[in-house]
């Protein structure tokens, strides 16, 4: 029997310079959903963990990681039913 004490979590991989990450955060903050940021340019374990995660499988970021699943790009449609699927925000 597994039982999960963590909660799920949302990780934005991203870059300084990426507009497209920048957008997402910054909705992300507007609506009130904590994340954590992860930098893939200046953290080499960020970028590693990224890779191991998506099998190398990403063309590009912001990569979000919400409760294990990978949504790629700034896809506000898939974010936000991922968010309401793990309970990140309502309706």
């Amino acid at each position: 029997m597994t039982t999960t004490t963590q909660a799920a979590q949302v990780i934005v991989y991203s870059t300084p310079w990426c507009a497209f990450c920048k957008t997402e955060k910054q909705w992300l903050d507007h609506i009130g959903v904590k994340y954590i940021a992860k930098d893939i340019e200046e953290d080499k374990s960020a970028y590693d963990e990224l890779v191991a995660k998506s099998g190398g499988q990403f063309s590009g970021v912001p990569v979000t990681d919400i409760a294990g699943t990978l949504v790629l790009g700034f896809d506000r449609v898939k974010l936000t039913e991922l968010l309401r699927q793990h309970k990140f925000i309502k309706e």
